[in-house]
């Protein structure tokens, strides 16, 4: 079975801190992904180590930048925070291996996203664990824009005939009004009221962002808390279902 898990980046980092790793945190998820007997590919959000250069820079999904100086801060953070969490899969014996999407994706002028696939399929079917994150991409006529995690997942899952798919965020599901966990989603425009943005510097599109993205996708995903992660990876569906119209 393939399992793609997304760790968000406030799972992992101290959000509103720059570039500070929540140690804790990352090694209980380090944990739960060394217990799991499952082809795994990971990836992370940029949490306090993307999310402030590119706030820095006034770059987003939409908005580029030509600015070469800020595509390295951008791009440096997130290869800083990529190393951290492969070494502490490395360190569970987790054979964890970086994957760098800015190497070689690219969007179009009008946002389609093209991401060769090819080298992350290549490694999960010899045995290693790729661990990719959201990035900046090339994007015609706008320089360097935001590659999302998110997008990273739905473009992954497919490609990796993924079995199940899973996003790990900072609140135990997508969450109603009165704070209780919604089941299942199905459609967008039925829970928009209730999803917010981020609590902290986040240029990726929040919770919405997350849910349309897992909307598209043709199976199933769970969307929970780091404490529904050892669950999840363990076969469980904890948080909530989201499942759009092509889902089985």
């Amino acid at each position: 079975m393939t399992v793609v898990l997304k760790l968000g980046g406030s799972v992992v980092t101290e959000k509103s801190e720059p570039e500070t790793v929540d140690e804790g945190a990352l090694a209980r998820a380090a944990d739960a992904v060394a217990d799991s007997d499952e082809g795994l590919v990971v990836v992370h959000g940029g949490g306090s180590f993307g999310h402030h250069h590119a706030a820095d820079y006034g770059v987003s999904t939409t908005k580029g930048t030509h600015d070469a100086a800020g595509v390295a801060a951008i791009h440096g953070a997130m290869k800083r925070l990529n190393a951290t969490i492969v070494e502490a899969l490395t360190d569970r014996d987790v054979p964890a291996v970086p994957v760098h999407p800015f190497s070689a994706a690219s969007r179009d002028v009008d946002g389609t996203l093209e991401l060769p696939t090819g080298q992350v399929r290549t490694l999960l079917a010899e045995g290693f664990v790729p661990v990719l994150h959201g990035d900046l991409v090339a994007h015609r006529g706008e320089g360097a824009t935001v590659l999302s995690g998110d997008e990273l997942v739905v473009e992954l899952a497919p490609a990796v005939a993924a079995d199940r798919v899973g996003v790990c965020s900072t609140v135990p599901g997508v969450l109603d009004e009165d704070g209780a966990v919604i089941d299942r989603i199905t459609d967008f425009e039925a829970v928009r009221s209730v999803l917010g943005g981020s609590d902290a510097t986040d240029v990726s599109g929040g919770m919405a962002g997350k849910i349309r993205a897992l909307l598209s996708l043709s199976s199933p995903a769970q969307v929970f808390g780091p404490e529904g992660l050892g669950a999840f990876l363990d076969g469980g569906e904890p948080g909530t279902t989201v499942a759009g119209e092509g889902s089985a």
